[in-house]
């Protein structure tokens, strides 16, 4: 009989007692403990068992789970040596997961009262002469409006007071420990919390005399200098690592042997396309686990991994992104591949300055996986290029929907201005155009980003070398996520590319039906240049262009005639549309 499937259970005893459907990665225990590391730092995308995995070491070693039944039976306890190590440590557990406040203080506070409620658990250390009446004192001031010195200091004392009690170093877990890190940079209090956390980690993992071991998870991996400046000794376990690289997730096999176990063993195909494609290390077959319990237990196919979090991070990059950031994302979203450095090492204070930092953090967080890896020569160093793709099928329609929340606010205008679109309508093209540009301009306005008003220059030379586009405007940057919007709501019927090579020069948009029997669409943008006194001469110039560089050659060429080729000039003034047309002849 199937066993019984608990979904949003994260802690061992509970899934274990009750002997609910669990996939044995105990032998991560083994693994880690004969590493000999002193603090380890693991990176994995949500839902991916890092929790778990921590309850699990956690009732493993800890003292206050000394003979627990529940790893009877498990990997780690067919080894004679680990039935005897099983809780003999003192051992610290917490989590940041929670921690999503709207601004610094708050956020501090937050720790501080995790922290608080983590010291109540040990309450017992004030019971006899353990602690001294003075270090009673101080546990009991613990509090939520502790000074920062004093909670930096917190759990490294902790430490020393169950080493007191125990006679044992302790085994220190923090799980979830960038969840506060990525609320900070998309809420605006990145440097102050960073500071904060510095201080906390640097004294609870590096100068804590206290310390047998010490694991952290998290989504990314933060820059030794952000807040690991210190913490010289971590061992970094990121996805393209090949340490524990089975240990998060679940294996092809696994997943293979889960479907027999309910009756579903001839779902795999479909299993495979929606819910497969995370890389880690030498293993390039790992299932998202949340996805596939919840499949298992509701039997059908859906989106369940992406509806677990807000991707605000992720979202607000590729909005406010570049126009590089924005036709690299067009070329993901068409299903096709980018070529990019990346470093493991997220720089968040440098995330909307960096085009590879972006795809960094979409590899770390699941959205993208590693299609290839090749080795090239520089003129003085050398450099490692990864092909990167979206992961699979789930994440895509998470993206996807991404896209479509951008025009969220104007969603009825922009399906009558597709409408009018597909229909020639110019005059309904430019009621309509002209209602959603007022709207969303700036939300793809790169220049409303608080880096970029440091950097004039940076932000002229994006603007500058903007294909068709020239000036300060927003349009240059609406274009593209205005084309992204295209890509998602057409791609049933059409395939829709920007920025490619067609007749002598590189089109802005080009729709191309998939039945030739239906209209294929060019489109040019352009900012009314000084010397244009009406919006009607940007568009002729548009209309032009499209003729003297021969953008319909790449339509022509796969067989649609000509008169089924409409040419679109779109000028801009500000959040001013106009869009003009003509026909091939």
């Amino acid at each position: 009989m199937a066993r019984i499937i608990g979904i949003g259970l994260q802690d061992f005893s509970e899934i274990r007692k009750d002997n609910l459907f669990y996939i044995d990665k105990t032998r991560f225990i083994k693994e880690w403990w004969e590493s000999r590391d002193k603090v380890t730092l693991i990176t994995r995308p949500r839902r991916f068992g890092k929790t778990l995995t921590m309850s699990m070491v956690e009732q493993f070693f800890s003292t206050a789970y000394a003979g627990n039944e529940n790893f009877r039976e498990t990997d780690v306890w067919k080894d004679p040596a680990y039935r005897e190590l099983q809780g003999s440590f003192p051992v610290i557990s917490l989590t940041f997961s929670s921690i999503k406040e709207k601004n610094y203080e708050e956020a501090r506070e937050k720790i501080c009262s995790t922290i608080q409620m983590l010291y109540q658990n040990y309450r017992f250390l004030l019971e006899g002469d353990t602690l001294s009446e003075k270090e009673k004192s101080e546990f009991n001031q613990v509090s939520s409006g502790m000074r920062e010195y004093e909670a930096s200091l917190t759990l490294q004392k902790l430490s020393c007071f169950l080493y007191r009690y125990y006679g044992r170093e302790v085994i220190l877990l923090l799980d979830e420990y960038d969840t506060p890190m990525q609320e900070a940079y998309v809420k605006g209090y990145w440097q102050a919390l960073a500071d904060f956390v510095r201080n906390l980690l640097n004294a609870s993992f590096k100068d804590n005399p206290y310390l047998e071991r010490g694991i952290m998870t998290g989504i990314t991996r933060i820059s030794k200098e952000s807040i690991f400046s210190d913490l010289n000794h971590l061992e970094v376990v990121t996805t393209t690592s090949d340490k524990y690289a089975d240990c998060f997730g679940f294996t092809e096999k696994e997943v293979t042997d889960a479907l027999k176990e309910y009756g579903l063993e001839n779902r795999l195909a479909e299993v495979k396309k929606w819910y497969d494609g995370f890389c880690f290390g030498v293993y390039k077959d790992i299932y998202n686990p949340w996805s596939i319990l919840n499949y298992l237990d509701k039997k059908k196919a859906a989106p369940y991994w992406v509806n677990t979090s807000s991707n605000h991070l992720i979202g607000k990059l590729l909005q406010e992104g570049d126009r590089r950031i924005k036709e690299s994302f067009e070329k993901l979203l068409n299903r096709e591949s980018i070529y990019t450095e990346i470093d493991e090492q997220i720089v968040y204070d440098q995330l909307d300055l960096d085009e590879n930092a972006v795809w960094s953090l979409m590899l770390a967080g699941g959205y993208l996986k590693v299609k290839s890896k090749s080795v090239r020569e520089t003129a003085s160093d050398w450099e490692a290029l990864y092909e990167l793709c979206v992961t699979n099928f789930e994440v895509l329609i998470m993206l996807k929907k991404l896209v479509r929340g951008w025009f969220a606010s104007t969603a009825s205008n922009y399906n009558d201005f597709i409408h009018a679109l597909l229909q020639g309508d110019t005059k309904a093209m430019n009621v309509y155009m002209n209602r959603i540009a007022s709207s969303v301009f700036s939300y793809f306005d790169t220049g409303n980003k608080p880096s970029e008003s440091t950097e004039p220059e940076r932000l002229h030379a994006v603007k500058a070398t903007t294909k068709g586009l020239t000036g300060p405007d927003p349009s240059v940057c609406f274009y593209h996520g205005f084309v992204l919007g295209l890509i998602v709501e057409l791609e049933d019927k059409y395939r829709i590319t920007s920025n490619r090579e067609s007749g002598f020069g590189r089109y802005d948009v080009l729709i191309e039906p998939k039945d030739t029997a239906d209209p294929a669409i060019i489109i040019e943008f352009k900012v009314q240049e000084s010397e244009e006194t009406d919006l009607s001469e940007t568009v002729s110039s548009a209309l032009r262009q499209i003729e003297e560089k021969k953008y319909a050659s790449a339509l022509t060429a796969r067989g649609i005639p000509t008169d089924r080729i409409r040419k679109y000039g779109f000028a801009f003034c500000g959040k001013k549309v106009l869009i003009g047309t003509e026909k091939t002849k």
